[in-house]
């Protein structure tokens, strides 16, 4: 298949693939707007069931970094990398010095950070080859770890949520299903236990979970039960497309609102959500917290009032969509999308020019 004809190829400046037999490396990047600014995304370790797999991973993250960014109000353009591998198996120093070689190669177009699967110390070990770089902050709160940004970004975005439809941020009492709960997910169940949320809680990782119900007193669920929980809030904390065909009409909750990149399988999917009466959260704007931090890192401003100013920004940019698709009636995903090309100045597909001739 030509990667021009990818259903997740969405005018894609750039895709660059890389593959090194000595450190085993096999990585994926992809730029996908510099209008506002070079492409900023974080570098994914994952084992993906096959290149296929990848691939359409990388296209979908790095578009919704565009988006992302231009919703957060950053002079960023939208990018991402994959590595294509086990992070707890087959990382290593020659296989993140490689990676960075890879990003080097790109001349800054693209500037990594830490994602699923990668830490802040990999991205120490990725900038002896690169210094196009971020979230590596020395002597910072979280050493440039920027999960705890994104927990809160998600907290502040799921009062608004709140608000919205119950007329009150308060969480008190409020059931919550969090469907991952690894570096954000855990820190977000930590900011709604202390709301006083309920918390339900499923991973991947056993330790995870042993966690979240030793030190939150959540209760412990299986990948399968999440779904089917009649809670008040879902918040998909893990991988992308987990509201699918299988999984949206056992949904009994008033509101979706994640860290989890790309939760709708598809955009049809926003339209029965809608229809079913549950409030969805754009993921690209709730989930900003962590890209406004490593911005400020990028631009080496310390200033954490500020940061945490813009982070609360959110709330405010989220409650704009909830109105407009209220007073449109389309749905919540459509008119942040709306929003967010208006910003980064979407180009035209064929498609579109078609449609406007």
């Amino acid at each position: 298949m030509s990667i021009f004809s990818h259903p997740a190829y969405d005018m894609h400046e750039q895709v660059a693939f890389y593959q090194d037999a000595n450190s085993g490396l096999k990585a994926i990047i992809a730029v996908h707007n510099t209008n506002l600014g070079p492409a900023l995304g974080g570098c994914r370790m994952w084992t993906y069931a096959s290149d296929e797999e990848a691939l359409y991973d990388v296209l979908r993250l790095s578009r919704g970094m565009t988006y992302k960014s231009a919703m957060a109000g950053l002079e960023l353009g939208g990018g991402k990398a994959v590595i294509i591998g086990d992070p707890r198996k087959d990382k290593s120093p020659e296989l993140l010095r490689s990676m960075g070689e890879f990003i080097n190669s790109l001349g800054g177009r693209y500037i990594t950070a830490e994602d699923s699967g990668t830490s802040v110390a990999d991205m120490e070990v990725i900038g002896e080859r690169t210094k196009f770089v971020s979230g590596v902050v020395e002597g910072a709160e979280h050493g440039g770890d920027p999960s705890p940004s994104t927990a809160y970004g998600v907290f502040v975005g799921i009062k608004a949520a709140a608000k919205h439809r119950w007329g009150s941020e308060d969480l008190t009492g409020r059931k919550v299903a969090i469907q991952g709960v690894g570096n954000v997910g855990f820190r977000l169940a930590k900011l709604l236990k202390d709301a006083g949320a309920e918390l339900f809680v499923t991973d991947i990782f056993a330790d995870n979970v042993s966690r979240a119900v030793q030190e939150l007193d959540a209760t412990a669920v299986t990948a399968e039960e999440i779904f089917d929980l009649g809670v008040d809030i879902f918040a998909p904390c893990a991988l992308g497309a987990i509201i699918n065909d299988k999984t949206i009409d056992r949904l009994k909750v008033a509101i979706i609102a994640g860290a989890a990149n790309n939760q709708l399988a598809e955009e049809r999917h926003a339209e029965i959500l809608r229809d079913k009466g549950i409030l969805y959260t754009p993921d690209y704007v709730i989930n900003a917290g962590g890209i406004i931090d490593v911005f400020y890192q990028h631009k080496g401003i310390q200033d954490d009032a500020k940061v945490q100013a813009h982070i609360e920004s959110i709330g405010a940019t989220l409650a704009e969509v909830f109105e407009r698709a209220d007073a449109t009636g389309k749905t919540t995903s459509s008119v942040a999308d709306v929003i967010a090309e208006e910003r980064f100045g979407k180009r035209p597909t064929n498609g579109d020019v078609d449609q406007a001739a």
